[in-house]
């Protein structure tokens, strides 16, 4: 069984470390993430079997109170997700290139789990609202055929509850975005 994971978004840095707290101190769940995000609020990521991210996501809820912004939670998340947003993926060359700019934060792991888990693609990165404004993206390479189809998977799987703000698909970069991109 994969495991799930938790998001908490809160609209305060210093409540931001308070859920932290709260929530890794439920038995089972790992953080992935905790740190402020533009313009001025704060992520906090946990994994682990569903029920402790649950219980996890939940004491966050309670402790982040008047400045909860956004939750999420999604059981069986692919594993690729999670080390593409930690930023230890092994992706060695780009062949067609695709992304998905998003929002926000839960938007971008919700589209980028389903964009995974529809083609045989491998994530590049996972990059959430640092630097961006607010806003998130995801980077993932393969054969163009599926590249198209896990970009287009990602954005269905949002579709009336997120914004995409811009989808794109590259077939053959030019190997100096290459370089930018790995």
């Amino acid at each position: 069984m994969k495991p799930a994971i938790g998001l908490i978004e809160v609209c305060s840095v210093a409540s931001g470390f308070e859920v932290t707290d709260s929530m890794v101190k439920v038995a089972g769940v790992e953080l992935v993430e905790a740190h402020p995000v533009c313009p001025g609020k704060f992520i906090v990521l946990v994994t682990g079997r569903l029920s402790d991210v649950q219980s996890s996501v939940d004491k966050g809820i309670d402790k982040a109170g008047e400045f909860l912004i956004d939750t999420l939670i999604i059981p069986n998340i692919h594993d690729d997700v999670v080390r593409a947003i930690r930023g230890i993926t092994d992706v060695d060359f780009v062949e067609a290139l695709g992304s998905i700019e998003t929002m926000t934060v839960a938007t971008c792991i919700v589209a980028s789990d389903a964009a995974r888990k529809r083609a045989d693609v491998k994530l590049i990165e996972v990059r959430l609202a640092m630097g961006l404004g607010g806003k998130s993206y995801f980077t993932l390479t393969g054969e163009v055929g599926a590249v198209r189809t896990a970009v287009n998977a990602g954005c269905k799987a949002v579709q009336g509850f997120g914004i995409v703000v811009h989808k794109m698909v590259i077939p053959k970069v030019h190997k100096s975005l290459e370089n930018v991109v790995l």
